[in-house]
């Protein structure tokens, strides 16, 4: 029995093989449009020059750093860390991982079912001609393998992967352009707090000096060399200066509350965070911002766009598929017993006489339906086109941000300039004009005019300077910089790694898998895209078999 059994089992083997060869062989052309990258025009150069941009390659990857202010530094970190939408945008990667495997499950057969069944059966006890059955009751059993398999003949389920593989890039390139625009929003709010901080400070330096001059008013006024209205002039202009702190200092809650949000953390701990600041960040003399062209391996959200346009030009080649008959391959192998005629069912259900299969193919041609299937086919195209249109759209858009944001950093530098020598003359004005009241040889006028003149022009001044970093920071957002944090890490943390595999079987999934590789089944890496951009973040186990599962 044991040597039947076994011979049994390399039976249905040899049947599965047999299925298998017949499905690899049978494998055909992908019919549909092969996806090439739309062209996207950028300029050979940017339109700005000046010595403090350079044409060499940008250095973007921590662009944080080149404030050389450590607060700054640690405060990305921790929001890359931490930011609640970031790990959104990471979960989101995971779940394109996932439908790959579901798409890599459709190549392979599609049915594959084992199936058991039992009865007990009770007859009458005489036929029709009065003659006793030999068994009224009477007991069937089956036990049996049946696989179905619509070949590719069309490349209908390779395209399904390919536009996974699609898919699964844009998740990539979407996580990072948020992890763009979060690394951006910290700077820019740090650069707040820290413009906030100064201008409270600048503030609160003019109101003392503004009781000076005060002090001095009222003592020419008591000694009767000035009339009252010196004294009450004094008073408006250091009044009108106290009334900008409380504004200040709540516009300053304001952006800590918002640096808390993308931080994770409560306004309560962000004075520690903060704590060790060196004042508003200073940009460097010259930065490197390479050429237009870089935008297009850099910028997550051109990447996205070019990947959708991918993923939409699979979706032309599975509608054409429809055009064309299905093919399958089916078959089923196994037992079929019963022991009506007095023979043991338990010796009778696996003997060879028991055995029952089928094997053989299966064609459908849906012919009347041409005109849905084709039309589809239209949809799908146009769908297509407009992604394209989309991705040459963003191509723009990004080239206009760095544009815009190269010129504003340079005319920012400018205007500091003019207001850093406007501010010093001021306050030598200021000085003279103090002298001058004192000595009787001028009205106070002059001095009023003048403390009013200082506390503007150093909060103008001091506006600007975060303007300079600000718009600084916006170039190196659209010139993408920033995304590349990841590199070394996963998209979600290891926390939420483990509290998602104590609940569900994730087999090597959560482990990023190697996106330079092109040995995946239907996976082709984009001739263009970036090495770097699809470095994995830890090394996977050879294969990826547990995705189809």
């Amino acid at each position: 029995m044991k040597k039947q059994r076994t011979a049994n089992a390399s039976t249905a083997h040899r049947f599965l093989v047999v299925i298998a060869v017949a499905g690899l062989g049978l494998g055909g052309c992908a019919v549909g449009p092969d996806y090439v990258r739309p062209e996207a025009d950028v300029n050979p150069s940017w339109l700005e020059s000046a010595p403090a941009l350079q044409d060499e390659p940008a250095e973007v990857r921590a662009w944080w750093t080149v404030f050389d202010d450590p607060v700054l530094t640690r405060l990305v970190h921790e929001a890359y860390a931490q930011n609640l939408t970031l790990r959104s945008a990471g979960l989101r990667v995971i779940q394109a991982r996932a439908a790959r495997g579901i798409a890599v499950g459709e190549f392979f057969p599609q049915q594959q079912e084992i199936q058991a069944d039992y009865s007990k059966n009770q007859n009458t006890r005489n036929d029709a001609n009065g003659i006793p059955f030999p068994r009224p009751t009477y007991q069937n059993a089956g036990l049996s393998f049946d696989a179905t398999w619509e070949l590719d003949f069309w490349g209908k389920f390779r395209r399904s992967i390919q536009a996974a593989d699609a898919a699964l890039l844009a998740s990539i390139a979407d996580y990072d352009d948020v992890l763009v625009t979060l690394v951006a929003e910290v700077g820019l709010t740090y650069v707040q707090i820290r413009t906030f901080e100064r201008r409270i400070e600048l503030a609160k330096a003019n109101v003392g000096l503004q009781r000076l001059s005060l002090e001095l008013s009222e003592s020419r006024y008591r000694n009767g060399k000035v009339s009252q209205l010196d004294v009450t002039e004094a008073r408006a202009t250091l009044a009108n200066t106290q009334a900008s702190v409380p504004d200040l200092e709540s516009s300053l809650r304001d952006a800590k509350l918002s640096l808390g949000v993308l931080l994770g953390r409560t306004p309560g701990e962000l004075e520690q965070a903060l704590a060790g600041g060196s004042g508003i960040p200073v940009a460097p003399a010259q930065i490197a911002i390479g050429v237009p062209a870089d935008l297009l391996r850099r910028r997550p959200d051109v990447r996205s766009a070019e990947r959708a346009a991918a993923f939409q030009s699979e979706q032309v080649g599975i509608a054409t598929a429809d055009l064309f008959p299905s093919i399958s391959l089916g078959g089923s192998f196994g037992y079929k017993a019963s022991d009506a005629n007095n023979v043991s069912l338990s010796n009778n259900l696996f003997d060879s006489g028991s055995r029952v299969w089928s094997i053989g193919p299966t064609l459908s041609w849906p012919i009347l339906n041409y005109g849905r299937i084709r039309n589809n086919i239209r949809v799908q195209d146009a769908a297509f086109q407009e992604a394209a249109v989309n991705y040459q759209n963003t191509v723009l858009q990004a080239a206009a941000e760095v544009e815009s944001s190269l010129y504003g950093f340079l005319k920012s530098q400018e205007q500091l300039a003019y207001l850093t020598e406007s501010t010093e003359n001021v306050q030598q004005s200021l000085k003279l004009s103090t002298i001058q009241y004192r000595d009787g040889e001028t009205d106070f006028l002059r001095v009023d005019i003048a403390a009013a003149n200082l506390a503007r022009q150093q909060d103008s001044q001091a506006t600007v300077e975060g303007l300079v970093a600000s718009n600084l920071i916006g170039a190196y957002k659209a010139l993408g910089g920033g995304w590349e944090l990841r590199l070394g890490g996963e998209f979600i943390p290891e926390a939420t790694i483990e509290a998602m595999r104590s609940r569900t079987d994730w087999g090597n999934i959560l482990a990023s898998p190697d996106y330079s590789s092109t040995t995946d089944l239907g996976f082709e890496r984009p001739a263009d895209m970036d090495e770097t951009y699809l470095a994995p973040q830890t090394k996977p186990d050879p294969g990826r078999a547990s995705e189809v599962r």
